[in-house]
């Protein structure tokens, strides 16, 4: 038995230590598999075109557990926020934030992360848009960058507003994983509609989807955080760039270092960290080379600091 105990506080203490291990700030290495462009793509962004942010609520969280070398004194605000884009030809939102019944949504998340972050609602976005007289005909859809619960939670107070999704997201929700379990319980009252990249390489992606034809918004596949994650360049008649990146990090340090979570939330969410970790070096290489394009993780409300709250809107 004393042997037996001996074994089993030696693997504890290994555990403990590759956790540890997994904590240490150690930046990715950064290559060059993909090309990038010398110059940011042309847009004819139309007048009157604008972006607002709408808060719903956010989280907190130790700043350890959002990147490699991330202090586990500080912690860190989690936003849980959605970007509205009015556009001549019909509004999009991007992802959803906290909806009117969070406090039940939260229970279909993992127990860990429930214990593990505090969230507080703001006001669900159908709210904020019914305060402003925001008139529901003008949004024409809902993009999401992915389908975890914090994305989606507000899906249902939308009265039917079209949820476009790729096919690999679609089918991420349907395949029966916990992590897409909200999601799926909307399946039967949220309009799903299927989208697919049928435009060119795009920023050192293989492919994108140009929504309107005019390269103010262009879709490209991001898979790693999930199957079907979605990044989202937006660009403004202004000139200003937005390129929002939902979950592949959770904070701006994450590509700035470049680093990837620790194994802990990598585990909790199920990504595919290879794929992850291709995907954060190529945003890294981006931030470098266009330091005019604003790249907004969707939880980390620093980014979303140059975009007007709504009702205000930046043009």
């Amino acid at each position: 038995m004393g042997k037996l105990l001996k074994l089993l506080l030696l693997a504890l203490v290994i555990v403990i230590g590759l956790l540890a291990w997994s904590h240490a700030p150690v930046k990715l290495e950064v290559t060059t598999t993909r090309d990038i462009p010398a110059q940011l793509p042309p847009a004819q962004a139309p007048a009157g075109m604008t972006l607002s942010v709408i808060a719903t609520g956010q989280m907190q969280a130790g700043q350890a557990f959002a990147y490699r070398g991330g202090s586990f004194l500080q912690e860190s605000e989690s936003a849980m926020d959605a970007a509205l884009i009015h556009h001549p030809k019909g509004d999009l939102l991007i992802d959803t934030g906290f909806g009117r019944d969070v406090d039940s949504h939260v229970t279909t998340t993992p127990w860990l992360m429930r214990t593990l972050a505090k969230y507080q609602l703001t006001a669900a976005v159908a709210d904020q848009l019914k305060a402003a007289d925001y008139r529901s005909a003008q949004l024409k859809g809902i993009i999401l960058t992915h389908a975890h619960w914090d994305h989606v939670s507000g899906l249902p107070d939308l009265d039917g507003t079209p949820v476009l999704i790729n096919a690999a997201e679609r089918k991420f929700i349907d395949q029966g994983s916990e992590h897409t379990a909200l999601a799926r319980s909307f399946s039967d009252t949220v309009n799903y509609q299927l989208y697919d990249f049928s435009d060119g390489a795009y920023m050192g992606y293989a492919k994108s989807l140009d929504v309107y034809k005019d390269g103010s918004i262009v879709l490209v596949p991001m898979s790693g955080h999930t199957p079907g994650s979605t990044g989202i360049f937006v660009t403004l008649p202004s000139g200003k760039r937005f390129f929002f990146i939902g979950d592949l990090v959770w904070l701006k340090e994450g590509y700035e270092r470049p680093a990837e979570r620790p194994f802990l939330s990598r585990d909790l969410v199920g990504e595919d960290g290879a794929a992850v970790r291709k995907e954060i070096v190529h945003v890294h290489r981006l931030h470098n080379k266009f330091p005019e394009l604003t790249i907004v993780p969707a939880h980390d409300r620093r980014q979303f600091a140059g975009i007007a709250g709504f009702p205000e809107a930046t043009p």
